[in-house]
């Protein structure tokens, strides 16, 4: 009975999880980051004690595709670098990222292979922003997604989609998708001090 108790505390906290007929596992750790911030991967997942890697899948240095949505919206420069590539935390899938660096804002960006690095955790370091914009949706895994974050298809997943400026040039476009149950978002807010909006 007591340890029962004590596995049910552990379930509410969050670090232990019940299967039905297969038992009580340890809960693979949530990684949390503010709504408003540019979080750099490596560390973020280095900070709760895991190891850390990154594999590009793809690297393709070409024009901004007209008929692709995520591009559409991006003001044309000559030229993109685009990369895919998939963050691994404790050496199991944590994210998949597709990312588009304007090389015209970037040059230097042209000569590296984000083999081993991350493009986002070098332009972080390298490349100073401004402004960006987020957009968060919820979505179920197509299969690629699927068979590259080793999950079901349709399982719940966050999506995160970012565009980085610096003094009005867009700089990267970036889509990350991590399994549902792996990552949180926070915010913290306070009372607007402009007065009640409907």
């Amino acid at each position: 009975m007591t340890v029962s108790k004590a596995i049910s505390a552990l379930v509410e906290a969050g670090l232990v999880e019940r299967r039905k007929r297969a038992g009580s596992f340890v809960a693979r750790p949530h990684v949390q980051t503010a709504v408003l911030e540019i979080p750099d991967m490596q560390a973020l997942i280095l900070q709760r004690g895991q190891s850390y890697g990154f594999q590009r899948l793809t690297r393709t240095e070409r024009r901004l595709d007209r008929s692709d949505p995520d591009e559409v919206v991006l003001p044309p420069p000559g030229r993109v670098l685009e990369v895919a590539g998939v963050h691994f935390a404790g050496g199991a899938p944590f994210a998949l990222e597709r990312r588009i660096i304007n090389l015209d804002a970037v040059p230097l960006a042209a000569s590296l292979s984000f083999e081993d690095e991350a493009p986002g955790s070098w332009l972080l370091q390298n490349v100073p922003w401004s402004e960006a914009r987020h957009r968060i949706s919820a979505i179920g895994a197509d299969l690629e997604d699927a068979r590259r974050l080793q999950i079901r298809k349709g399982q719940a997943c966050l999506r995160v989609e970012r565009n980085t400026y610096r003094l009005g040039v867009w700089v990267t476009f970036v889509r990350l998708t991590f399994p549902g149950d792996l990552y949180d978002l926070s915010a913290t807010f306070a009372p607007s001090t402009s007065g009640p909006t409907p």
